[in-house]
């Protein structure tokens, strides 16, 4: 029941966040929105404000919003009060192509957001040396339990992770640090060296005793740049996983329930970082240009800017039809490899 529950709030402020870019920015460059529906198939619960039907439906693996004139086969002429003007195709392809990004973009927004939500809940160790460990750099140069780094080389550091950060940053290359010990200043030369794991260290632990909670500036902050340099890290992984210097690591809806599940009985706050971490997949997904998705969108978009006019809607459509049908059976294949994972546990 937990991992359901859990499973039902991360997808459903996903797939929230994602069809709120696309509403918002409909909204803002005045096209008709008929419906915002979370959700596909069968309509649980529904209700109409202004022009727009808002609708909770039952498989909740998705969800859209229904835009005027964006559909070519749909008889929008038909519908009362229907303006021409205020249909999708009639804006420019500017307006459009904002209407398309939004979507993905709000999920990079969700992320930074859950992140920085985390970042003011848990407490992170700050830079207060807890124990100095024998024969490293740090003893041989009389770094001491009970200092507090204040800058490396020039640069504060407020947060451990903010020390091993400016460690790492310079290859194993000499340091200049500053030390806070009983409230005198303090300066160090010290050499970092490279353990077992490619880690720089210089043989010092965190004091556990000593936590803070960012405040929410630095929290936020800290959110949009651990959403930047995650996203980094997964085009990163993408492409050595395409040029085979990594191994294919696919997971459809069956892992990432599972991962819910596990995140949810470690703690509400696990399960938000989770969540931050798969907004992050969401938005970048979209983004990609495969028939169906957000990206390709895009890519017809800039097609209709380059020739100066769109592309033949029935083609258009066509193209997205099988690029779904695609990953549908790409869905499939994952999701069959996810259950004999689970059931073997391989």
């Amino acid at each position: 029941m937990l991992t359901f529950i859990a499973a039902v709030f991360v997808f459903g402020i996903l797939i929230f966040f994602h069809e709120l870019g696309h509403f918002l920015v409909a909204k803002k460059v005045d096209i008709k929105v008929y419906e915002f529906s979370l959700g596909f198939g069968t309509k649980v619960f529904g209700f109409k404000r202004g022009e727009t039907m808002y609708n909770l439906r039952l498989i909740p693996l998705g969800g859209y919003v229904r835009m005027a004139g964006m559909d070519p086969e749909e008889e929008d002429k038909a519908n009362p009060g229907f303006d021409i003007k205020r249909a999708y195709n009639s804006k420019t392809v500017s307006q459009r192509s904002a209407v398309i990004v939004a979507g993905p973009l709000m999920n990079f927004v969700l992320a930074a957001i859950l992140l920085a939500v985390v970042f003011m809940l848990i407490p992170i160790p700050t830079a207060h040396i807890g124990g100095v460990i024998e024969g490293y750099p740090a003893e041989q140069v009389g770094l001491m339990p009970g200092d507090r780094v204040v800058s490396i080389n020039n640069k504060a550091v407020d947060t451990w992770s903010d020390l091993v950060t400016q460690v790492n940053a310079y290859s194993g290359q000499q340091l200049n640090i500053v030390v806070d010990r009983d409230g005198m200043t303090k300066d160090f030369v010290i050499t970092p060296l490279l353990n077992e794991d490619g880690m720089y260290v210089i043989g010092i632990m965190a004091d556990e005793s000593k936590a803070d909670r960012l405040n929410p500036l630095v929290a936020i902050w800290r959110g949009i740049e651990t959403t930047w340099q995650v996203t980094v890290l997964i085009i990163t992984y993408l492409i050595q996983m395409f040029s085979a210097q990594a191994p294919v690591d696919l997971g459809g809806p069956v892992r990432i329930v599972s991962e819910i599940g596990n995140a949810a009985e470690d703690g509400f706050l696990n399960l938000l970082q989770l969540a931050a971490f798969l907004s992050i997949n969401v938005g970048l997904f979209n983004l990609f240009p495969i028939p169906a998705l957000d990206g390709s969108k895009l890519i017809f978009l800039g097609w209709e800017k380059i020739a100066g006019k769109p592309i033949d809607p029935s083609k258009e459509g066509f193209i997205h039809m099988i690029g779904f049908t695609l990953l549908l059976l790409l869905i499939i294949v994952i999701t069959y490899k996810d259950i004999i994972g689970l059931i073997t546990g391989t």
